[in-house]
C-alpha cells in the first residue's frame, strides 16, 4: 500500500472531531485509507452504500447507530443516502466524544449539500486527490505518474491503464454524474469534458462552447461547475489588484488528473506526449495540481494576467495579499519573458519561483528562484 501523505492529517481529524469527512472522486483511495486509520480501534464497522445489504442495515439508521454506538463506523459513498445526514446529527448530539464515524463521499461537501448543514461543527473534511509526487519515488515515478495520472489503479498497473481510464470516464459519465444530480445527457457531457481537454490551461469561453454544444451559456457554466464540485476538473481564478490594467477576468480550466487529461486527449505514450499540442499547459496543470496538494489552507491559488500579455501562470495569495509569483517550464530553459518579471513587479512579489522537472536550485538576476517541481514542494512552499 502506498503510505498517503494525508493520514497523519486525518488521524488527527479523527481524534478531534465526532466525524471525519473523506471526500475526492471515485477510485482515488478513500476507503483504503480509511481502513488503514482503525486498526488501532477495537471494534470498527465498514459499511458501503452500493451495496444492497449493507443499505438495508440502515433501513432503521437510528437503531442501528445506537446498536453499535461504541464502534466506529465508516459509512461508504455517503451522497447515496443523504437523508442519513440529520440522523447522525442527532446520534452525535448525545455523545459528542471523538472517532464516531468517518463518512467517505465521491463529492464536494457542497454538492452532498446536507452534510455541511446538518454536521457543521461536528465534521472536519479532508479531501483526498490521486496520488501526488511525495507519495511516490520522484526519482523513478514521475514521467509515469504524469502520463498515466496519480489513480492508484492507473498508476500501478500501466498495461491496462488505458483501459482502466476507458471505464472510469464512461462510469462516471453514465452513473456517477446522473446519480449526483447532473441532470445533461452523458453524451453532452462527454463533449464538453473532452473540449475541456483540448482547452486545458486556456481561459473559458462560455459563449463558444454554449455553441458548440447547442445549449445555454447558463448551462455550460452550471455543467462546469458541477465537474469541478465531483472533482474532475478545476477552474484556476485570475488575481485582481487595484492596477487600472485591463486584465483577462475568466478563469482558466484544467482537468485535475493528468492520466484522464491525456485519455481524453487520445494520448497513451511519452512519445505521443512529447508531440501533443498540449504537451506544455498539461506539464503546467500538473505542476498547479501537485501545489494544490500541499499549499497551507489559507493560501489561494491565481493565474495573472492583463491584456497587455503580462502574466504568471500562479499567483499564491495569503490573506487576498500576493505573496508569491510562479512560472511553470519543462525544457532546459528557465527563461522568462519580460511579461513575467513585469507582473512580478505590479504584483511587488518578494518570491518568485521558477518550476522545472528537474535539476539543481539556482537564483536569477532578477530575483527569480529556478528549482525543480520535488525542489519546490520540499523545500519552498513551506516559506511562502
Amino acid at each position: 500500500m502506498i503510505l498517503r501523505s494525508l493520514r497523519d492529517n486525518a488521524k488527527n481529524i479523527l481524534q478531534n472531531f465526532p466525524v471525519l469527512g473523506l471526500v475526492g472522486s471515485r477510485q482515488v483511495g478513500k476507503t483504503t485509507l480509511a481502513k488503514s486509520l482503525v486498526h488501532h480501534y477495537k471494534k470498527a464497522i465498514y459499511l458501503d452504500l452500493e451495496s444492497t445489504s449493507d443499505s438495508e442495515k440502515l433501513a432503521n439508521a437510528e437503531t442501528f447507530f445506537k446498536q453499535f454506538h461504541d464502534h466506529l463506523i465508516i459509512i461508504d459513498e455517503i451522497q447515496r443516502d443523504r437523508s442519513l445526514f440529520p440522523i447522525l446529527r442527532s446520534i452525535i448530539d448525545l455523545d459528542r466524544r471523538p472517532s464516531r464515524f468517518i463518512l467517505l463521499g465521491s463529492a464536494s461537501p457542497e454538492l452532498i449539500r446536507n452534510s455541511s448543514e446538518s454536521l457543521a461543527g461536528r465534521i472536519g473534511y479532508l479531501e483526498l486527490c490521486p496520488l501526488n509526487i511525495l507519495e511516490v519515488d520522484p526519482a523513478k515515478d514521475l514521467d509515469r505518474l504524469w502520463l498515466l495520472g496519480g489513480y492508484p489503479p492507473s498508476f500501478l498497473n500501466p498495461e491496462i491503464s488505458s483501459v482502466w481510464l476507458d471505464n472510469y470516464i464512461r462510469t462516471y459519465l453514465e452513473r456517477d454524474l446522473p446519480m449526483l444530480g447532473l441532470n445533461a445527457n452523458p453524451v453532452t457531457t462527454r463533449r464538453l469534458w473532452t473540449m475541456l481537454a483540448h482547452l486545458n490551461g486556456n481561459t473559458i469561453n462560455y459563449s463558444e462552447l454554449a455553441k458548440s454544444l447547442d445549449i445555454s451559456n447558463q448551462k455550460v457554466k452550471s455543467y462546469i461547475d458541477f465537474l469541478e464540485q465531483s472533482f474532475l476538473i478545476r477552474q484556476l481564478p485570475p488575481y485582481f489588484s487595484n492596477t487600472k490594467k485591463r486584465l483577462v477576468k475568466s478563469p482558466k480550466i484544467y482537468v485535475r488528473d493528468s492520466g484522464i487529461l491525456h485519455h481524453l486527449l487520445g494520448v497513451s505514450s511519452e512519445l505521443e506526449l512529447f508531440g501533443h499540442p498540449k504537451f506544455g499547459s498539461s506539464w503546467e496543470g500538473f505542476v498547479i495540481e501537485q501545489i494544490y496538494q500541499y499549499k497551507k489552507i489559507n493560501h489561494q491559488l491565481h493565474f495573472y494576467r492583463t491584456q497587455d500579455g503580462a502574466e504568471l501562470d500562479v499567483v499564491i495569495t495569503k490573506g487576498g495579499i500576493p505573496a508569491a509569483g510562479i512560472e511553470v517550464k519543462y525544457g532546459a530553459s528557465a527563461k522568462i519573458s519580460r511579461g513575467n518579471t513585469e507582473s512580478a513587479k505590479e504584483l511587488s512579489l518578494e518570491k518568485k519561483f521558477v518550476i522545472m522537472k528537474d535539476g539543481e536550485d539556482w537564483q536569477m538576476n532578477n530575483g527569480f528562484i529556478v528549482t525543480s517541481l520535488y525542489g519546490f514542494l520540499t523545500k519552498y512552499i513551506d516559506q511562502i
